[in-house]
Parts: structure tokens; C-alpha cells; sequence
């Protein structure tokens, strides 16, 4: 597959919302984060003082905000940092079949995957909370596409869309309730995503702890590729008395 130019995946956050989420994003031309209902992650433009005086002002005293950065923080004054984790970076460079294939399409169908709205968030919300993969909250869904599959009328399983940048999706919030594993619903999700995201000529990447060996596997059977090794920091904003 022929990747464009992937310097805007070495600072997504940021590269997302000066793009294609503009409208999701809250702060100025150093400075830029989600907003706190949608999710979490905030982005610097470079790692100056002046730019991290800029962050500060988007999180309320005692809240905080994550990063991904290629390197460790450095001393900022009157800022308090945690490293959380190291997680790898994967593009999808692999085969999915021709975009809009009918057997694909059926085959999604026949494994009951739906596409998710506003009416679906609660469940959403609880799965994800049951799950643990990452960040969502009530307005999550504004940043993408998600597919999900139901047993019932129960939501067992999502996949959707996170970071949108020109050029670039993030596929996000994989998870699966733990009672349905091993019946191959992330990868029928996956590949609704993928194949939907290839569809607009964007490229697929994702972000994946580096000690989340199962998901690993998975990922790389689709056709993704570790690019990049990112650290994940918490960023707080000291509270004040």
C-alpha cells in the first residue's frame, strides 16, 4: 500500500484537530485539546514553556489531560506529569478486499454487525466501562463512524472511529464483552472499519498498548504494522486553594 506523508502521525492529537475535527477542538495556534466530554487527549504544538502555559489553561484546576509524545516531558513549570504507559503506534497496510466487495458486505450482515448512533451511547458507555478499552464517554460518538454487534438487546461488542486527520483514521474503542471472546467479533468490526474508512481514501492506524499482546496478534493478521512507539502522560493542572 502507498502511505502518504505520515509525519502528521508523529503528533495526531494535534495534526486531528487542526484538521478534519477542528470542530471538536478547544484552544489556540500552541495549545489544542478535545473537548472534556468527547475525550480526554490534548496536544502541544512544540514543547515550550509558552505552549504548555497555553495547555494549562484548557484544564480546570485539579483536572487533567493525556498525551501521547515520542519522548518524555520535560520539567515545565507548574505542570505535574505522570508517565502512564508505553503503546505502539500500527498502520494498516494490509488486504481488506475490494472496497464495497457484496460477500464482504453480506458477510458483516451474517455476523450482525450494525452500524451505532446517538440512541446506542448508553450501551456504548457500558460496554466500554465493562471493557476497559481506553477513554469513551457519552459524546465519544461525535469523533467517528462505530460498528457494533447485539445479542439481543444487549451490545456485545464495538469498534469505531477516534482521531480523523487528513489523510489518516484512527480505529478506536476495540472491545468485545468478555462472556462472547473467541468468536472472531473484533475482526468482523475491524474489517466494517476498515473497509468503510478505505472507502473515503483514508488509511487506517491504530494505538495499542505494547503489553496487549492478544490485541497485537489480532492486528497483525489484519495487515497492520508497528510504525511508532508513543508514551502516555497524564498532564495536570495543580489545584489551587
Amino acid at each position: 500500500m502507498n502511505l502518504l506523508n505520515q509525519c502528521c502521525l508523529d503528533n495526531p492529537t494535534w495534526h486531528a484537530l487542526t484538521s478534519r475535527q477542528s470542530d471538536l477542538a478547544q484552544g489556540s495556534s500552541l495549545a489544542l485539546r478535545y473537548r472534556p466530554d468527547v475525550a480526554p487527549f490534548a496536544a502541544v504544538k512544540n514543547t515550550t514553556q509558552v505552549a504548555f502555559d497555553e495547555l494549562m489553561t484548557l484544564i480546570p484546576d485539579g483536572a487533567y489531560a493525556l498525551m501521547q509524545t515520542l519522548a518524555p516531558l520535560p520539567p515545565m513549570n507548574g505542570v505535574h506529569t505522570d508517565r502512564l504507559f508505553s503503546f505502539y503506534q500500527m498502520v494498516d497496510v494490509g488486504e481488506v478486499g475490494e472496497v464495497g466487495d457484496v460477500d464482504d458486505i453480506d458477510d458483516d450482515r451474517e455476523n450482525g454487525v450494525v452500524r451505532l448512533s446517538a440512541s446506542d451511547v448508553s450501551d456504548m458507555v457500558g460496554l466500554a466501562e465493562r471493557t476497559q478499552p481506553g477513554p469513551f464517554s457519552k459524546r465519544t460518538i461525535a469523533t467517528g463512524h462505530y460498528f457494533g454487534v447485539r445479542d439481543g438487546e444487549h451490545l456485545i461488542a464495538m469498534a469505531g472511529e477516534r482521531m480523523r486527520m487528513d489523510g489518516y483514521v484512527e480505529i478506536s474503542a476495540v472491545c468485545v464483552d468478555e462472556r462472547y471472546r473467541g468468536k472472531g467479533l473484533a475482526r468482523h468490526l475491524m474489517n466494517a472499519l476498515r473497509r468503510e474508512i478505505r472507502a473515503r481514501g483514508d488509511v487506517p492506524f491504530l494505538h495499542v498498548r505494547d503489553d496487549n499482546t492478544s490485541a497485537m496478534a489480532l492486528y497483525e493478521q489484519l495487515g497492520f504494522e508497528t510504525r511508532q512507539t508513543f508514551l502516555l502522560n497524564r498532564v495536570t493542572r495543580p489545584q489551587l486553594y
